[in-house]
């Protein structure tokens, strides 16, 4: 009995792996493509995207296979741990046993037979429970399995989908439509005779909006054209004598200038044909030469006999022909160079005259240009009158600079009004703008040309917009009066800066847009 040993505990089974991602990423798996194919064929799932997924669950896989692994090394412990004690107690019971006897010896092994039959480890069983229920039902239930991968999988991928679409935008509920409101005053006084608008009603550019009282300043437009009238009666009186003697002198120098003009034209075309004549004597010139020369020649060659008397005689014949052209183009020369001094002469006497003109001239006409300058500017200060008057008159009218809404009335019939009194304010509906005040933190991706969409709460519609501009500084520093935070203790506050954000034309829905709605625009700062 003491050589004894104890009955080993049976060993773990193998945990089935069946049912497990391939270690490798090169393995293949019937499981994992069947949870491939269903992940593609359901949502399209994107490569990159499903490789992320398949390598988490295969982190996930190391990881249960890591702490099967514990489990098995801990429970080989404790079986040797288990063997090591009933050694010691067999040893202890057979000395027990050669005091007590043989009986007492057999009841001891029955009884520590029983109760090694009692002390099983549990853990050991609980692992060999588990791989056999995890084995059977992954074996029973392949289509559960493949979905439950599958849905990981979509689950992960939905997972970063959400954090990118998350981080692809900057958004705020600090914002607001802006716009221009343009305050409408008259620019002269009187008595508010016609309203035509009302508080809220949309106008057109150039729709009448208000008006005067205008008979004073019909008035006063009439008087001031009589007196422009008259203004213009005294210059026409003036003008005849200003006229005539303006017109008699400019005439005489306009005369004589001509005179000079036409005189130097002459001159110029009696030395062009002055030139052209000495040009026709030297050609003439040189074809003499070249005749006289082969005469010459041709002389010398009838004495050798080399060219008949003929040639000869024909050659002397162009001789005299070129000499007789010769004169001819010596005499045109001649006449040519007198018609030059002719024509200088003229213009000489010419240029005289004109000299005298100008001498007898400025004195009368300047004297009678004074006086007409004087009832012309009499006609000037009676024209600006009148051109006063009638801008006065146009100013008991207002028409609507740009379209809009109508608000803040302060006027009505009956109404005394100064120059620059309020009368209403006129709230543009052709040029908004969002201004949205974003956190410091907020604005490092932005820059103009992003895309925006723009949820307007007052409408629950949203529109597409573009950032136009960023700003040159936070609020606090355009405020009246900006902090100051050189001295004392300092608290740092998340700075917020006003980025403009300007919303796409020909948007449905656009045209009920006012300044002063809330809007919650996102920026798409990743596009």
């Amino acid at each position: 009995m003491a050589d004894q040993q104890p009955p080993e505990l049976p060993q773990l089974p193998q945990i089935p792996t069946d049912h497990l991602l391939p270690s490798e990423a090169g393995e293949s798996h019937p499981m994992m493509d069947a949870a491939l194919s269903t992940g593609h064929s359901a949502g399209h799932i994107a490569e990159p995207h499903a490789d992320l997924a398949l390598r988490m669950l295969y982190d996930e896989q190391t990881r249960l296979r890591t702490e099967l692994n514990d489990l098995r090394r801990k429970s080989e412990e404790k079986k040797d741990d288990k063997k090591k004690g009933e050694k010691k107690d067999d040893q202890v019971g057979d000395d027990k046993e050669e005091e007590e006897g043989g009986d007492d010896k057999k009841d001891g092994e029955k009884k520590d037979g029983d109760d090694k039959k009692e002390e099983k480890p549990p853990l050991k069983e609980r692992v060999h429970e588990v791989e056999k229920k995890t084995k059977g039902w992954t074996r029973q239930h392949p289509i559960a399995t493949v979905a439950i991968i599958a849905g990981v999988i979509i689950l992960i991928i939905a997972t970063i989908l959400l954090v990118h679409y998350l981080d692809s935008y900057e958004s705020t509920d600090d914002a607001f439509i802006d716009g221009h409101t343009d305050p409408i005053s008259f620019r002269i006084s009187g008595i508010v005779s016609k309203v035509y608008v009302e508080n809220t009603f949309r106008v057109k550019k150039g729709q009448l909006l208000v008006e005067l009282d205008d008979r004073d300043n019909q008035v006063a437009r009439e008087q001031a054209a009589a007196n422009y009238a008259q203004s213009q009666a005294a210059v026409r009186a003036q003008s005849p004598n200003v006229g005539i003697t303006a017109t008699d002198q400019n005439t005489q120098v306009i005369s004589r200038d001509y005179n000079v003009i036409n005189n130097e034209a002459q001159v110029a075309q009696a030395e062009e044909r002055y030139r052209s004549a000495l040009a026709d004597l030297r050609q003439a010139e040189a074809q003499e030469g070249n005749a006289i020369r082969e005469e010459e020649r041709y002389g010398m060659l009838v004495v050798k006999e080399e060219v008949t008397r003929e040639q000869y005689d024909q050659r002397a014949t162009e001789r005299r022909t070129q000499a007789e052209v010769v004169a001819s183009r010596r005499n045109s020369a001649e006449a040519a160079h007198k018609s030059v001094t002719q024509a200088e002469a003229q213009l000489e006497i010419a240029k005289q005259q004109a000299r005298q003109a100008r001498q007898d001239t400025p004195r009368q006409i300047q004297m009678q240009r004074e006086m007409l300058a004087q009832r012309k500017a009499s006609e000037l200060a009676a024209k600006a009158q009148s051109d006063q008057s009638q801008l006065n008159l146009e100013y008991t009218r207002i028409y609507a600079p740009e379209d809009g809404i109508i608000g803040d009335k302060q006027v009505q019939v009956a109404t005394q009004v100064a120059p620059g009194q309020e009368l209403f304010a006129l709230t543009q509906t052709n040029d908004i703008w969002i201004t949205a005040n974003f956190k410091e933190t907020e604005i490092r991706r932005m820059h103009p040309g992003q895309g925006v969409t723009i949820y307007v709460d007052a409408l629950s519609q949203k529109f597409q917009g573009y950032v136009e501009a960023l700003p040159g500084g936070t609020g606090a520093v355009y405020s009246l009066l900006p902090p100051e935070n050189a001295t004392g203790n300092y608290v740092k506050v998340v700075q917020r800066l006003p980025v403009r954000i300007r919303i796409n034309a020909g948007q449905d829905g656009a045209q009920r847009l006012a300044p002063g709605m809330s809007v919650e625009p996102k920026v798409w700062v990743n596009h």
